[in-house]
């Protein structure tokens, strides 16, 4: 199926790009998340016609990625957990906890823009976590696993 990338996508192209993907990511992720249209003679009229406002739109959701990572740049935070005497955790620290925390220090993080390549943290220590904040701004912080009583 050809559609119009309304936005930039990941390993697809960038906003305006008319490309061919499978049928169902096309019917059931793109379409539906607003991140294309069908490539057809009207919806391509349309697209031109709205072209510059949606290259400001992207624009202005880049530059609030931007200044979310200046703000997160550097930054720790710690989370604690319950740990027995070995230092392994009783459940796990996953990105909905960490999302969690970094969210109270004022800065919005949602759980899809963190980054475990290598599943939750199990055990109390010091780890680097990188945040994808946008599909160009990825920002890595401190994150400490303390244990809890």
């Amino acid at each position: 199926m050809q559609i119009i990338l309304l936005e930039k996508v990941a390993n697809l192209g960038q906003l305006g790009d008319v490309v061919k993907v499978k049928d169902g990511f096309a019917r059931n992720f793109l379409i539906p998340q607003g991140k294309a249209k069908r490539a057809n003679a009207a919806n391509l009229a349309d697209f031109e016609a709205r072209r510059v406002e949606l290259e400001a739109k992207q624009a202005e959701i880049l530059a609030e990625a931007q200044a979310r990572a200046a703000k997160l740049e550097g930054a720790s935070f710690t989370i604690a957990q319950k740990a027995g005497v070995d230092g392994r955790l009783f459940g796990s620290v996953t990105n909905h906890d960490i999302a969690e925390a970094i969210s109270a220090s004022g800065v919005a993080v949602k759980k899809f823009e963190v980054r475990l390549p290598n599943g939750p943290f199990k055990a109390i220590g010091e780890y680097e976590v990188a945040l994808a904040l946008h599909h160009d701004v990825v920002v890595n912080v401190t994150l400490q696993v303390v244990g809890a009583a």
